[in-house]
């Protein structure tokens, strides 16, 4: 273990954690960001052919341009953007090393990872919700042909898929491995096709499940799967369908044992919301913060990049003052 006691310890390199360590270098304070993944790791995970909700310019951190080709930016586009910012700024970076333990000692908190052991006087969690799918629970989805991520159309042509869910990446995964040549089926729990799937893609899926070229099932679910054939129960009794591969795309959430192991409260509500305070985004533990998607608990559609980016800064202003009030010095460099 080092003997130096960084300023800050940052878990998680996607674009808030990079904002994080930005805000940190403008202040000249010592940190590190540490992902278990990739840079951008959630990013690199979307689908190959993904398009961002967003505008480029709304996705800017540390007054970095980003110029797409079209007005909103896509997967590839945003994944060379943030390596620029990386290293425009010079970000200190532990990529493929996950935080193992955390633990208090006196004015500072020891860092284990699967690399080494650190020493810093606060955390940043900026771990976002991508990385735990919501589980079936069913016989057989422990196969191989279960996915629970979506990369790309083309293994699929020709394949009988099934596609679990009714929210946006649902609709697309089924419209687009529709259009590759697949045969797919959805199944629904829900009895309609999401309120909230983007506006100009509801009425497609609508419109084949209509015409017959996209089979849904709705009130149903998956209930086992081998091999070559699912079983779904609907409304109008069991069924066994032939398949080849079930997409389920059924949402990710927050790694809350994580939290839970550093003594985060954790509100006892329908989205286990994490205790902070919301002026500065400290939790209930001292000098431990909490900045982007993971504010929001289960309510993963509450933050993103473009309004959450201003969590670094409240942050990292909080450090700065507690800090300084201690020791006399706004931090130390590496």
């Amino acid at each position: 273990m080092s003997n130096e006691i960084l300023d800050a310890f940052i878990v998680g390199a996607g674009p808030i954690g990079l904002a994080c360590g930005i805000e940190l270098e403008r202040a000249q304070m010592s940190y590190l960001i540490a992902d278990k993944g990739c840079l951008v790791n959630s990013l690199y995970n979307y689908p190959y052919n993904m398009t961002f909700f967003s505008t480029s310019d709304r996705l800017e951190i540390g007054e970095v341009p980003f110029v797409s080709h079209g007005s909103k930016p896509t997967r590839s586009e945003a994944l060379e953007y943030f390596r620029r910012v990386a290293s425009s700024w010079n970000l200190q970076l532990k990529l493929y090393e996950k935080v193992e333990e955390v633990k208090q000692q006196d004015d500072h908190y020891a860092i284990t990872t699967s690399r080494g052991h650190y020493r810093a006087r606060s955390i940043i969690i900026a771990t976002g919700f991508y990385d735990l799918p919501y589980m079936l629970n069913i016989p057989g989805e422990e196969l191989p042909k279960v996915k629970h991520y979506y990369d790309e159309p083309h293994p699929y042509y020709g394949q009988n898929i099934a596609v679990v869910g009714a929210a946006n990446s649902a609709v697309d995964v089924a419209l687009e491995t529709f259009r590759k040549g697949a045969h797919v089926t959805m199944v629904l729990r829900e009895s309609e096709i999401s309120p909230s799937v983007k506006y100009w893609v509801k009425p497609d899926i609508e419109n084949r499940i209509k015409e017959g070229t996209v089979q849904a099932y709705f009130r149903s679910s998956i209930t086992a799967i081998r091999e070559f054939e699912i079983d779904i129960m609907t409304p109008e009794g069991p069924k066994t369908l032939s398949n080849d591969f079930v997409l389920a795309m059924t949402g990710y959430q927050p790694d809350f044992q994580f939290l839970l192991s550093l003594g985060i409260e954790i509100n006892d509500d329908e989205i286990h919301s994490p205790v902070y305070d919301r002026e500065t985004h400290e939790t209930n533990q001292p000098n431990v913060y909490l900045a982007g998607v993971i504010c929001g608990g289960l309510q993963t559609n509450k933050w993103f990049i473009e309004n959450s980016r201003d969590h670094a800064k409240k942050i990292v202003d909080t450090l700065k003052a507690r800090f300084k009030s201690d020791s006399g010095c706004a931090g130390n460099r590496i």
